[in-house]
Order: C-alpha cells, then structure tokens, then sequence
C-alpha cells in the first residue's frame, strides 16, 4: 500500500504528484476549507534539524510537500521514494489556472505592484483580491491579516522567504474561517518575470539549483545547506541499514 506521507529527517512529506496536489488544493478550495503548505526545500530541512520552534512551526501545516529535487533524491536513497518534486512555484501558477480569488502577500514593493497586472495577463480566469508588500513590521503584521480576511480570498500566496512566510502563517491563521495559506519563497519574481526560472534540460538534470547559483551568486551562504542535507541523508541511510 502505498504510503501518504514519507519522513525525511524527522519532517512528513505529502507523498503525491504535483498535478494530484493542485486538484486536491483546489478541492479544499471549492469545500470551503482552511489549510496550510509547506513547499521545503533542503534548506528548510536542514534549518529544522537545528531549530526545534521552527520545526514546531513546519510540523503544524496540513501538508508539506518536496519543493526541491534533493529531498525526491532523499526519499530514493532511504528506501520510500517520493512521487515527485512539488514546487511552490507550479503549485502556485496550477491554481491560477482554476477560478480562484487570491491575496499575493511578500516581496519587494515594485514587484508586488507588478502581480496584479502579470495575473490579469496569464491567468484572467482567477481573480486577484489583493496584493501586499514583504515589507512590514509586527505591528503591521496584525492589520495586514485584517485586510486579507476582509477580501475574503480562497488562497493566500505568502512570499516572505523561510522561516519568516511559515511563521507569519502560524501566526495568523487560526483568525481565518477558511483559505488555503502556501508558502511561495521567490516566486513572485518568476511570476513576474523579474527572475527568470531554470531551462527545462537544468531542470531535468536535476540541476536547477546549480542555474540558481549561477544566476545569483550573492545567494551562495544559502547553498551550502545542500552538502549539509546530503551528508546528514547519508548518515541516515547508514542507520537505517544497520537497524535491519
């Protein structure tokens, strides 16, 4: 029987494909339900490992699914393999796809402004109720959260970075009666084409993490919690072999 949820260094992972998981956001939508998504990357997992709070935090979600193709490779070398990487990203413009309203929380100012008008042109069959900048306080925090319930969306796409997107959707969440809270990282910059994502054959080579580096080498503290991962799945997999 195949298994729905798969633990990689102690973190569940959804064990679906990403086609199935936007019908079944989608599904939680159209029942009016109230859900949370973790999109965990390596880097994710690793801070977890370090950080009992904000592994508290991630262990609190509905749903935390493999955005990274080092955590599907993971679940291969420990024997429970994942179906597929599920990204943040694909997630996101999938529901765009269906007749949803959503709120764009995160990112810079000027890109923030753009989300709007790059929906309106890519995906006019959902509606955008409103967009708010990553850039606010933890006093603004909680009027922020008000605005987002008056707009009354199905989805709310937080774009405030790891840990800072899971935490604010801990935060705030039990205020709301319904809406499906996913947190996106740097994807309004793809969306708004501001960042331009990996070619098909880097993704297909597992590789889109070198592109990303490639493309922004200012980001390369944040890559070595990949050697990290992949030494602390090592260690993991010995373990397990020793305990059969």
């Amino acid at each position: 029987m195949e298994k729905k949820e798969i633990s990689i260094l102690n973190i569940p992972f959804y064990n679906t494909s990403q086609a199935g998981f936007v019908d079944e956001l989608y599904n939680d939508v159209r029942n009016g339900e109230r859900k949370f998504v973790v999109t965990a990357n390596p880097e994710i997992v690793m801070h977890a490992s370090t950080d009992k709070d904000f592994e508290a935090v991630i262990r609190q979600a509905d749903y935390i699914v493999p955005d990274g193709i080092g955590i599907v490779m993971a679940s291969q070398k420990l024997g429970e393999p994942l179906k597929e990487r599920v990204t943040g990203y694909d997630t996101m413009v999938g529901l765009l796809d269906k007749p949803i309203r959503c709120y764009f929380l995160g990112a810079k100012p000027e890109i923030s402004q753009m989300v709007k008008v790059k929906v309106n042109e890519k995906y006019p069959q959902s509606e955008v109720c409103g967009v708010h900048h990553g850039y606010f306080d933890a006093l603004e925090s909680e009027k922020i959260a008000q605005e987002i319930m008056a707009t009354d969306p199905d989805i709310i796409f937080v774009a405030l970075g790891s840990p800072a997107q899971e935490k604010w959707i801990v935060s705030q969440i039990s205020n709301f009666e319904k809406g499906v809270f996913i947190g996106v990282g740097g994807s309004f910059d793809v969306l708004t084409d501001n960042v331009k994502r990996a070619p098909k054959i880097w993704i297909k080579l597992r590789l889109e993490w070198v592109y990303r580096l490639l493309s922004n080498p200012s980001r390369w503290r944040r890559f070595f919690a990949i050697p990290q991962f992949m030494l602390a799945i090592r260690k993991e997999s010995k373990r397990l072999k020793k305990g059969e």
